[in-house]
């Protein structure tokens, strides 16, 4: 376990900075003050006013995908997931690849009731669970070359037309019901870009990719959060200010018009990863960086692996997720973090439960394969519904106004002032003055 706390070296080395710049980050990027004042009937300020000011959700994301929705083996598994999902997120990434989403031409998977494919439950299903549990679902992805149907003709007009003919239909679709659409994903992540296998090499390898694909994506998701994602290329070593090869395809499309409203960035951290990785110095100097591009950004697929498959091991993943996630909360322009794969047992490329292949050998999840919770998930859990919360009760005293400093999102307030009271709701939004009169009868 030596060698695996060498991973913690940068996080040590920098305490001070992730001391300050945690403190004050979150102080100055996540929360704002806030004035009730109170009145009876008729109008006149109420004094000796006392308020229960509760938090009921997060404007910031959290998340993770969702690929094994009703996918486990047992009933009791899938009510397990589901709850931990739900008590943890308000966001999850759904799985709309394009080849799984609509493998024969003209069926595609829409329904519930569609035929089943390990790690794509489908979009009604997964929508349905969003919009009864409130969490905010975001699609993945409009347009990913890996994972073009091979039944698309393979040339760039033909494949242009059968792209177009499908966002139009998940557009009427979905358009209402999916806020955040990721519309391009991995466009500089190809091992060989000659291969063919699920892959349309012609449209891919296209100048015009990923401005083709934002100009159509908000043709038909006029008013949806458009994101462009990309795997882990831009820390460490990848990472060269703003001639960062992501940076400049951002900058790139940008300059031609591409409607792109949030960067996207993996932190996909392997099996073995170096500890410069999680140098908290370097981390915030690319998000300084890519915020220079004036557009949000989300962590948008987070793998933490342990390093050691053991209780130490847990707890080095539990204390590096916790160190980042402080990190990442910080940082102005930061507006989701999403976790990858939820439980341990089954990720891409494995079998279920076989641990030794493939991303499963990560042991990457917050849960581990019988559901129960790993210290990863605990830590998340507190940070996200305690540390990250706010639950206040205030007495205004001899004034009718009561001051208050909160993390954004929605509240419940209750007053009471000489048998007179309220109940009302307000949302404590970043940037407005969120002054709130509240009658009492």
């Amino acid at each position: 376990m030596e060698n695996s706390r060498e991973l913690l070296r940068f996080f040590d080395e920098n305490q001070s900075f992730m001391d300050e710049q945690i403190k004050t980050g979150i102080e100055a990027n996540r929360k704002s003050g806030a004035v009730f004042i109170f009145r009876d009937e008729q109008g006149n300020p109420l004094t000796d006013v006392h308020a229960e000011i509760h938090q009921q959700k997060h404007d910031f994301r959290f998340g993770a995908n969702i690929f094994m929705l009703d996918e486990l083996e047992t009933d009791e598994k899938n009510g397990q997931y589901k709850n931990a999902f739900a008590e943890l997120f308000n966001q999850a990434t759904l799985p709309f690849f394009w080849s799984d989403l609509e493998p024969v031409q003209g069926q595609p998977r829409y329904a519930k009731n569609s035929p089943r494919i390990y790690r794509r439950p489908s979009t009604d299903l997964c929508v349905e669970f969003c919009e009864k549990n409130g969490i905010e679902p975001k699609m993945h992805c409009l347009n990913y070359g890996m994972w073009t149907p091979l039944w698309v003709p393979q040339d760039v007009q033909g494949t242009k037309r059968c792209l177009e003919k499908h966002m139009a239909e998940l557009g009427e679709r979905y358009a209402d019901r999916i806020p955040a659409i990721e519309v391009t994903n991995e466009t500089l992540h190809v091992e060989n870009w000659d291969q063919t296998t699920g892959l349309n090499t012609l449209f891919f390898r296209e100048p015009d990719y990923v401005e083709w694909s934002f100009e159509h994506a908000r043709k038909y998701f006029p008013c949806n959060e458009l994101i462009i994602n990309e795997a882990p290329l831009m820390w460490a070593d990848g990472f060269k200010y703003n001639r960062s090869a992501y940076y400049m395809l951002i900058e790139r499309a940008l300059s031609k018009g591409a409607p792109i409203d949030t960067i996207g960035m993996q932190f996909q951290a392997g099996g073995n990863p170096p500890a410069k990785l999680f140098d908290p110095v370097k981390i915030y100097q690319v998000l300084d960086q890519y915020a220079k591009l004036g557009k949000a950004i989300q962590i948008s697929e987070v793998t933490i692996p342990m390093i050691t498959h053991d209780e130490e091991g847990a707890e080095l993943q539990a204390e590096l997720i916790g160190k980042l996630y402080r990190l990442w909360f910080s940082h102005p322009a930061m507006s989701s973090i999403i976790y990858w794969n939820v439980a341990d047992g089954y990720a891409h490329g494995a079998k279920p439960g076989d641990m030794e292949v493939a991303e499963n050998r990560y042991r990457g999840g917050l849960l581990n394969f019988d559901m129960s919770p790993k210290p990863a998930y605990k830590v998340l859990k507190k940070l996200i519904h305690e540390t990250w919360k706010t639950d206040l009760s205030l007495d205004s005293g001899s004034d009718s106004r009561i001051f208050m400093r909160g993390f954004h999102g929605e509240y419940s307030v209750t007053a009471f002032s000489g048998g007179k009271t309220a109940k009302t709701s307000i949302h404590l939004t970043k940037g407005a003055a969120n002054r709130f009169e509240i009658t009492l009868r």
